[in-house]
């Protein structure tokens, strides 16, 4: 049996997330019908993080064991030969049995894209969130800050949340504008469900004038969901890449 690692690129938009659900189309589903295929046997697929309904991906990870000997290119190409065309193995590894695509991971970067303009893209409409009025980054800038660092962040997944704790390490929130685009950086090693798109949803309530960036800090130390912002859509964040 020979582990491998494989880099995926993934538009969501099709998909009911990664994880594989009963009569529901989604990522690891995909690529597990594939591999079992190829494997001529039933092939379980871990991945890196649990991108959920409507979420991309630019640099997801997953690994898998095969019995079959595949070199790089060959698994590459017989995987993205049998997928759908909106899904594409960017790269695959022959790894030792220790990696493991979640465990493994040390960093794990996302991208929340706002197109902040009147006029709809296009060409992006299915990666963005529009939000028309001009947001403040300044004060979206403040509000970030005081997310950074380690904080219990039960304020911003569902309180029905299945985590066994809600503590999380975020190590960098950034913003930045290039145009119309308005860019939410976060990077941690693991994040809790709706979390990223929390924080978004959050973060655009302060660019709008409709809360406080003192809010925010406010919103963090209570742990109560009700305190922060709603949750942005789906479309708009891209696991962008994840470190080892």
């Amino acid at each position: 049996m020979q582990n491998y690692k494989v880099i995926i690129q993934y538009d969501g938009t099709d998909y009911h997330g990664w994880q594989v659900q009963p009569n529901r189309v989604t990522i690891q589903g995909e690529l597990t019908r594939i591999l079992s295929q190829l494997d001529d046997r039933p092939v379980t697929v871990y991945g890196a993080g649990r991108t959920d309904a409507g979420v991309h991906a630019e640099g997801q990870v997953a690994n898998f064991w095969l019995e079959h000997r595949f070199s790089s290119r060959e698994l590459r190409d017989a995987m993205n030969g049998n997928l759908r065309r909106d899904i594409r193995i960017l790269d695959a590894l022959a790894l030792d049995d220790a990696f493991n695509a979640r465990t493994s991971a040390k960093l794990k970067n996302y991208r929340y894209r706002i197109w902040n303009a009147d006029v709809g893209n296009p060409f992006l409409s299915r990666y963005v969130y529009q939000y028309r009025k001009r947001l403040d980054i300044d004060e979206m800038h403040e509000a970030a800050a005081a997310l950074v660092g380690a904080h219990d962040f039960s304020a911003f997944t569902p309180a029905q949340s299945d985590a066994e704790d809600h503590f999380r390490t975020l190590q960098k929130l950034d913003l930045e504008r290039d145009g119309e685009i308005v860019s939410i950086t976060a990077a941690a090693s693991g994040f809790l469900r709706y979390m990223v798109r929390t924080i978004a949803g959050t973060l655009i309530d302060v660019g709008r004038g409709r809360r406080s960036a003192k809010s925010v800090r406010l919103a963090l130390e209570s742990r109560m969901r009700s305190n922060a912002g709603p949750t942005a859509p789906a479309c708009g964040l891209t696991l962008m890449r994840v470190d080892y």
